[in-house]
């Protein structure tokens, strides 16, 4: 059934059951691809991190924890992948433009796709922790407490860490004259 909860599919997996895991990856595939992309800003590696990411879920399976929600520990190999492949591209890598924007005018559209490209440019330019809070929360719009999940980092120190990327994020704005 596709309406099971991510435990009862996780259980099904363990017991065997390929279907069930399919499920699991339709389920995550687009929300792990598009945190591995805000993270990584390049489709090809964001689907290069998915597929490790997925690959790493299967063979590890065993090892999840049920008692914490399996999209806190999805997430959570998926930014640590991310911040590997990081490691291993060249520090400024070009970001593409190739995004598209829904506004409804083009004037509008034009000065969305500007302003997005000046964030997408100096987020790539902060450290990837510090990158990854601010992808958790406001691209993926998670709270406060899932994010800590996923970072494994109390509460007080993932609003620390936000707080500190929010400046260190408007500090490279400044500097590039966007704000």
């Amino acid at each position: 059934m596709e309406d099971e909860d991510d435990g009862t599919l996780v259980r099904r997996c363990r017991d065997g059951e390929l279907k069930a895991f399919d499920q699991l990856v339709l389920r995550y595939q687009k929300p792990v691809f598009n945190a591995a992309f805000r993270m990584l800003r390049n489709p090809e590696d964001a689907r290069d991190v998915a597929q490790t990411v997925f690959l790493k879920v299967f063979e590890h399976l065993e090892q999840y924890d049920p008692n914490l929600k399996f999209y806190s520990w999805i997430y959570r190999i998926t930014l640590n992948e991310s911040i590997n492949a990081l490691g291993r591209l060249r520090p400024c890598e070009a970001i593409s433009g190739n995004e598209t924007d829904q506004s409804p005018g083009l004037e509008q559209q034009v000065e969305n796709e500007q302003m997005s490209r000046a964030i997408e440019q100096a987020l790539m330019r902060i450290q990837p922790d510090h990158r990854a809070v601010i992808v958790l929360r406001h691209f993926l719009h998670l709270g406060y407490q899932d994010m800590g999940d996923i970072l494994e980092l109390p509460e007080k120190t993932v609003k620390s860490r936000l707080y500190t990327a929010r400046q260190l994020l408007r500090d490279v704005l400044v500097e590039d004259g966007v704000c």
